[in-house]
């Protein structure tokens, strides 16, 4: 029987449509390469900035506002810029030398994380001073995320690639485990604004460490020209591929019907379990121990399809239901966890299918579509979240995003089935 989310391909000679590669080579071969452990300990580093300064952010929005939609409002302004110009992101990342827009993206970063904690120590702070410190930096992850992306190709070249991008995966949920303890401890201790000066500190360690890497040994993918019709090449490299397209848009739907955190721990919080920053710090641990799970899973499959994207993306879906029901606090960490592995099972499989899929010299335009869909779904769902919770309470609104996020990958499942169909009828199964 054939299975109708298979990721064989739409036509014969079509190599795009083979995502995975050989067995993965071993991560000690990874390891030896100096510039990819500089970069490991540069995302560990960002990431743990990253993850700090969203939450500092976030619980500082809601302990000015005391409003869930508020905190919606500052995380959908997060991600906007991503689904505005993301696109023109991968352009510039195909266009340019990749490490030097990264250095370029995080020193300004650095910049405004060092502003931003001090308007916040001087006591100067106010939300709409908030909102537009969180756009500016969403503005800076449209060059920074996909030319960060694609450099890891250019780090260990194409034979390495899945056990990198594995890998990456890992660390980031490490980071996002280590970010948010240490944001607590920190907002508990001394405020907020001292988070945000020790984002700006990691953000110049990592311009650091990726001005110590080895140009020369580095996989040199060639720049592409500028040209017209770029940005249309890549929409259209994704239009031609429906397996492909499905994934992506099916990211962006969970994106905006999942990937609401932020939003869903500060309220549960402050609101439903009365535990504080440290509580909102906890929360956001344990969901990135349950990440580090369902990355490290994710990596090990052998073989990837559309099929394991969509069935974890049903799985998210159903735990972040059944989490707004734990009966108490215990119960509530324990789905924290599931959800967590749920995430990043899903996130990990979509990420690493969609970037094998594309070919290297539209890499770059593929990951700006993919990456500000995922996060301009996430900017939306910040949104659509806060309403939700400001209507039908903490646990009522977890429900519904969890049933629309159900509801999302049922269509997308429906969608891949009637490609595969068509397919069966054109023989070219």
């Amino acid at each position: 029987m054939t299975d109708p989310l298979d990721p064989r391909p739409s036509t014969p000679n079509d190599p795009s449509e083979h995502p995975t590669p050989p067995a993965a080579t071993p991560a000690p071969s990874l390891l030896r390469n100096h510039n990819y452990r500089l970069f490991l300990v540069a995302q560990f580093s960002g990431g743990t900035g990253v993850w700090m300064l969203r939450l500092s952010q976030d619980w500082l929005v809601l302990q000015l506002t005391q409003s869930p939609a508020a905190v919606g409002v500052v995380v959908a302004l997060q991600f906007l810029p991503l689904l505005a110009f993301g696109p023109m992101g991968g352009v510039i990342a195909d266009r340019h030398d990749k490490r030097r827009l990264v250095m370029g993206a995080q020193g300004t970063a650095a910049v405004l994380a060092a502003v931003l904690a001090s308007l916040t120590i001087a006591g100067l702070v106010t939300v709409p001073l908030i909102y537009c410190f969180a756009f500016l930096l969403g503005c800076v992850a449209v060059i920074d995320q996909p030319a960060r992306q694609v450099l890891v190709n250019e780090l260990v070249g194409d034979s390495m690639l899945r056990s990198a991008i594995s890998t990456n995966n890992a660390l980031n949920q490490l980071s996002g485990m280590v970010g948010p303890a240490i944001a607590g401890a920190l907002i508990h201790q001394v405020g907020q604004g001292w988070a945000f000066a020790a984002n700006s500190v990691l953000c110049l360690v990592v311009v650091t460490l990726f001005g110590l890497m080895r140009a020369r040994e580095m996989t040199r993918v060639p720049v592409v020209a500028r040209a017209k019709g770029q940005l249309r090449e890549g929409a259209r490299y994704i239009l031609d591929r429906p397996r492909l397209l499905w994934v992506v848009v099916l990211a962006g739907l969970m994106g905006a019907f999942g990937m609401n955190g932020p939003v869903v721990l500060a309220a549960f919080a402050d609101f439903e379990w009365q535990t504080g920053s440290g509580g909102f710090g906890l929360y956001n641990s344990v969901s990135a121990v349950g990440g580090l799970v369902g990355a490290v899973t994710a990596a090990r499959l052998r073989n990837l399809r559309v099929r394991t994207v969509v069935i974890g993306a049903g799985i998210f879906a159903v735990a972040e239901g059944v989490g707004a029901l734990s009966p108490n606090h215990a119960v509530f960490l324990v789905m924290l966890a599931v959800i967590g592995a749920a995430t990043m099972f899903f996130l990990t499989s979509a990420a690493t299918y969609v970037q094998l899929s594309a070919a290297p010299k539209v890499r770059g335009r593929v990951m700006a579509f993919y990456m500000p869909l995922l996060l301009g779904g996430h900017a939306a769902g910040g949104l659509i979240q806060g309403a939700f919770t400001e209507h039908l309470g903490v646990r009522g609104g977890l429900v519904l995003t969890g049933v629309c996020g159900l509801a999302a990958t049922a269509v997308v499942a429906l969608a891949l089935r009637a490609h595969r169909s068509r397919d069966t009828e054109a023989g070219r199964d």
